[in-house]
């Protein structure tokens, strides 16, 4: 997940910096528990609680890094999150596929009101378990 190929890849230290292929920017590059490489943005370090689950990383006391897929997490908890979530030269990933589908539906329900059709049926949410979409179980 996120992890850096190594074809053409500057092969440095644990922790070093890198620069980012696409936008210029250095990053820093370090080893994951799976023994692989994740471009991180430097300096930041948010609460977990604003990253979706696959995308916080943890600092490990060895300096390696791994996902914090804990929901919900900890209050206190804080992680790095990657490059590729900030870099200006990508396009954003989705990150949540819910509410993408659920921005779709409520544009073409936007258009559908602006043409003067009346609405369908009864509205119902994405195609999603509940705990995938972060509310609690109905059962």
């Amino acid at each position: 997940m996120g992890a850096v190929d190594h074809e053409g890849s500057r092969l440095w230290g644990r922790g070093r910096r890198y620069t980012c292929p696409y936008c210029g920017l250095p990053q820093d590059r370090v080893l994951t528990l799976e023994q692989d490489w994740v471009l991180l943005e430097p300096g930041v370090d948010v609460l977990a609680h604003l990253v979706p689950a696959e995308h916080r990383w943890i600092v490990l006391s060895d300096g390696r890094v791994t996902v914090y897929g804990v929901c919900p997490p900890v209050p206190t908890q804080r992680c790095r999150i990657e490059h590729r979530l900030t870099c200006a030269a990508r396009p954003l990933p989705d990150l949540w596929p819910w509410l993408t589908a659920m921005r779709a539906e409520n544009a073409r329900r936007a258009e559908r009101s602006r043409s003067g059709r009346a609405q369908e049926g009864p509205r119902e949410g994405p195609d999603a378990a509940p705990d995938e979409i972060g509310f609690p179980d109905a059962g």
